[in-house]
């Protein structure tokens, strides 16, 4: 009898230790957190660094390429042929007047005239670029377009967006339009892509955006000017009103071969970022960058990206897709059309009653390398197996101590 107590108390010790490892949660933490939803575009796009997947006799990538994030994408079928972590959330600058033409310019006629209210043009950051709009004067709806699009004209986005409700009331519908394309890297902060706290985009979104607002004639118009006469103010002494050159600011606009357009940005905070459009041989390709090395450096591996992407179109699978809105969150990159080029202009928007906030963790990149430890293989690790032996040996010490009682009561 002792030694049979004797050997029951060493076989309960185990099991009566459970309960103490079970109460230290760092104990049994997980070893990986729960994979994020897939990317938007395909698998591919959410993985860090250079994606890109060519066939025999493709070209290279150029070499040097120091943008934090790029993409390189085929406007007609959505196909990506190309991306440097394409999702990673950066400060998008006046490249997010893009978002804003998208979803203000379907609103007012062109020849629409506003006269512009003092209120209309305060509170614009400090340093803004601006195309030089005055107070008590009239325009016409498309004189502030390019104040947009030729000067990034802060002060024309802010009597824009007075005409459309409010500075307030054209983010939420921004913000509302970026998460109907499923651009969901994007939160809008201001409509001018002036530094906010908070406010990120990333290259694929801002390549979303100037897909959907090339499909609008005027956006494309507006967007491919060189250069405007702009309304000045009125003489006092002839009482006529003047007007003044204004030039856009694109450095590659009538210098590259084919370039459509789209915007350049640059703050302080953001750096330089451009996305651009180029058409060759019937085929149109989108290209954006952001955060390279230097303002020169946005324009020269703009450039460079465009010419490989014409000279590889054909010879490179696509590593994802530009989605088309209203379709499935995160298809798989199939390579087949994302849709028609030269769709209709999209009508207004209307804002909703809440717009809710997709991106309430938008800063930094979107966690790529945590999506791949569900499907790694990996067991549980070396805590896990010590934890399970101690599970196995309660579980065998119970067991045999059972047993052991039950032989005693049979006797």
């Amino acid at each position: 009898m002792p030694i049979r107590s004797k050997l029951a108390r060493l076989l309960v010790a185990p099991a009566a230790a459970l309960p103490l490892l079970s109460a230290a949660p760092a104990a049994v933490a997980a070893p990986f957190e729960p994979p994020p939803p897939a990317a938007i575009g395909g698998e591919r796009l959410g993985l860090p660094g250079v994606q890109v997947d060519p066939q025999d006799g493709a070209p290279a990538l150029p070499g040097g390429l120091t943008g934090q994030s790029w993409i390189v994408a085929d406007a007609a079928s959505g196909e990506v042929l190309a991306a440097g972590n394409p999702h990673l959330r950066l400060a998008p600058a006046s490249t997010l007047k893009i978002l804003f033409a998208d979803t203000v310019l379907p609103k007012f006629d062109r020849n629409t005239v506003h006269k512009v209210a003092p209120e209309e043009i305060q509170g614009i950051g400090a340093g803004s670029s601006l195309v030089g709009i005055k107070e008590d004067l009239d325009y016409r709806v498309e004189d502030l377009w390019r104040g947009v699009f030729l000067s990034s004209g802060n002060d024309a986005v802010h009597v824009l967006a007075h005409m459309n409700g409010g500075v307030q009331q054209t983010v939420a519908e921004m913000q509302a339009r970026a998460e109907a394309l499923q651009a969901l890297d994007t939160k809008v902060v201001s409509p001018d892509g002036y530094d906010s706290d908070g406010q990120v985009s990333s290259a694929y979104d801002l390549t979303l955006f100037a897909r959907a607002g090339l499909r609008n004639p005027d956006f494309r118009m507006y967007c491919a000017t060189r250069d405007a006469l702009f309304p000045g103010a009125v003489d006092r002494n002839s009482g006529q009103r003047g007007s003044f050159g204004i030039a856009n600011t694109d450095r590659l606009l009538g210098k590259y071969p084919g370039l459509i357009g789209v915007k350049n940005g640059f703050t302080t905070n953001a750096g330089s970022t451009f996305v651009g459009a180029a058409e060759r041989d019937g085929r149109t390709l989108l290209v954006t960058v952001m955060h390279p090395s230097s303002y020169q450096k946005v324009y020269d591996e703009t450039a460079a990206l465009l010419d490989w992407g014409f000279a590889a179109a054909g010879k490179v699978n696509p590593v994802g897709k530009l989605v088309e809105e209203g379709e499935t969150a995160a298809p798989a990159p199939t390579g087949q059309a994302g849709g028609a080029a030269g769709a209709p202009a999209p009508p207004p928007h209307p804002t909703p009653s809440a717009t809710p906030d997709a991106t309430a963790t938008a800063t930094g990149a979107a966690r790529p390398a945590t999506a791949r430890a569900a499907d790694s293989g990996d067991g549980p690790g070396p805590l896990g197996w010590i934890l399970g032996g101690v599970v196995l040996t309660a579980g065998g010490a119970g067991g045999l101590l059972l047993l052991n009682r039950r032989r005693a009561a049979s006797r």
